[in-house]
């Protein structure tokens, strides 16, 4: 219910060469702190998705990047976070 819009992108990872980061832009009400809500996302792929696929990491950002007809530029996104590294 905090979440406005997000979008997951892949992006380096030292023993996988890949992992999904997940990239949420919070509603502007939301007044719970990043870090529980990080706690919170990641437990809600859990029993739905596979153990795999749940990201390593989520980030948060004021604004996604959006075409001219509203659709998310992940292109956009990956070049942002190209240096991004996840924990191992």
């Amino acid at each position: 219910p905090a979440v406005l819009i997000a979008a997951c992108i892949s992006v380096h990872h030292p023993k996988w060469d890949e992992r999904p980061l997940l990239v949420v832009v919070k509603k502007p009400e939301t007044t719970q702190d990043e870090q529980s809500l990080k706690k919170d996302i990641l437990a809600f792929f859990e029993g739905k998705v596979a153990k795999w696929w749940i990201p390593d990491d989520v980030t948060f950002i004021e604004q996604m990047p959006l075409t001219a007809t509203g659709k998310l530029m992940k292109l956009k996104l990956r070049e942002i976070y190209k240096d991004h590294r996840l924990a191992q």
